[in-house]
């Protein structure tokens, strides 16, 4: 059976909640970002402030440079997740396979099978799409489409305002002539591979067979056979079940407090996590820690990931800064597990600034070549240095 997933998307979910609180602030630009911190950066912007080059994760002192007339606002997380919840209620009666982001505005629902109870799926976005406008004053995009790789094409093509429906069989003709950072699935670090063979639009990627994909990206290379042809299985999670995470885990065979040792173990973890999330073309939005201590005391802390990262290198930093909000105490450590969650599809926005650019080029070609390498020899081929002091 074709199946219908209806994907909403409040634009800038934070400043469209903070629009509605305050009209004062429409069509101004706006940023959003923590208030009073030192080193700042934007946590959400306005499709005005987007217009000027501002960009999320960018310092908040160059983008307060970049437009000068910039309303600044405080985070406030409690407002957007009850807005979050607002928008799932007023969905919950079409369908009970409803997933959510993390309070970003981003909503899909398989509608399939529901026609004879509320009418096409197309009519049901349409309705939920006044309803949310009406009662919260919220806007979003909707597209209709046969999975939710494609509907959440779909509405990239049509942010920051309107609607798209896509029929079963035409996915691949709507990708086609997309540039291939819009095709959720594909990763910044494949970007830069096809970049390298002059691959620019998903046309030019589905022109390829798998196995020609396979030669220069190994394990990625089903991935991106599937996200240019707009094949994506994966189902909408029923309301309530648990969102996916990517978990690691290791005991030490003798408890230990050596640091060498545990940032070595730490490595080889996210390395595991590291190639499950990019082998379900996910990057993670948070990474948590848990330490066993061997007096059975544990401790978990986690730290948020802007942006989303499936790289082995950004993961370790944010992973070993986890690690030191974790371990504040002289016993030795018998066992670590390493959890990334919130995962989504890997963020479309490309860096801004050339020096950021060159050095996430570097780091995501290592891993995509250590990737390769791996998949041709095994996966003792290459090692990290870091892992040997384990």
């Amino acid at each position: 059976m074709n199946r219908s997933i209806v994907h909403l998307n409040v634009a800038d979910f934070a400043v469209a909640v903070e629009r509605a609180v305050d009209h004062r602030l429409n069509e101004r630009p706006v940023i959003i970002a923590p208030e009073g911190a030192a080193r700042a950066a934007v946590y959400d912007m306005s499709n005005e402030a987007y217009m000027a080059g501002i960009r999320k994760g960018m310092a908040l002192r160059r983008a307060v440079r970049l437009c000068k007339n910039v309303q600044i606002l405080p985070l406030h997380p409690d407002r957007y997740e009850l807005a979050m919840r607002d928008v799932l209620k007023r969905a919950l009666p079409y369908s009970p396979l409803i997933e959510t982001g993390e309070d970003d505005g981003h909503l899909f629902m398989d509608a399939t099978g529901t026609s004879r109870l509320f009418g096409p799926p197309m009519d049901v976005a349409w309705r939920l799409r006044k309803q949310i406008k009406t009662d919260l004053g919220l806007d979003p995009i909707w597209s209709v489409a046969p999975n939710k790789l494609v509907a959440k094409a779909a509405t990239r093509l049509v942010k920051p305002d309107g609607e798209y429906i896509v029929a079963a069989g035409e996915e691949e003709s709507l990708l086609a002539p997309l540039p291939v950072n819009l095709v959720p699935g594909i990763e910044h670090n494949d970007q830069l591979r096809l970049r390298e063979f002059n691959l620019t639009h998903a046309f030019q990627v589905s022109a390829l067979s798998l196995e020609q994909l396979e030669i220069p990206f190994a394990t990625r290379a089903l991935s991106l056979y599937e996200a240019v042809r707009g094949i994506d299985p994966s189902p909408v999670l029923p309301v309530g079940q648990k969102p996916p995470k990517v978990i690691a885990d290791h005991e030490f065979g003798n408890d230990t407090n050596n640091v060498h040792t545990l940032e070595g173990v730490l490595y080889g973890l996210v390395e595991q996590v590291g190639s499950q999330l990019r082998r379900r073309r996910r990057a993670a939005r948070r990474i948590a820690i848990i330490l066993d201590y061997s007096d059975g005391m544990r401790r978990a802390r986690q730290v948020a990931a802007r942006p989303a990262t499936a790289n082995d290198l950004t993961l370790f930093e944010l992973a070993r800064r986890t690690l030191q909000l974790a371990w504040v105490r002289r016993v030795r450590i018998r066992h670590m597990r390493l959890i990334c969650d919130r995962l989504i599809f890997p963020p479309a926005q490309l860096e801004l600034f050339a020096a950021d650019q060159k050095a996430n080029d570097n780091r995501s070609g290592l891993i995509t070549a250590i990737d390769s390498i791996r998949h041709r020899f095994g996966n003792e081929a290459v090692q990290m240095g870091r892992t040997m002091a384990a």
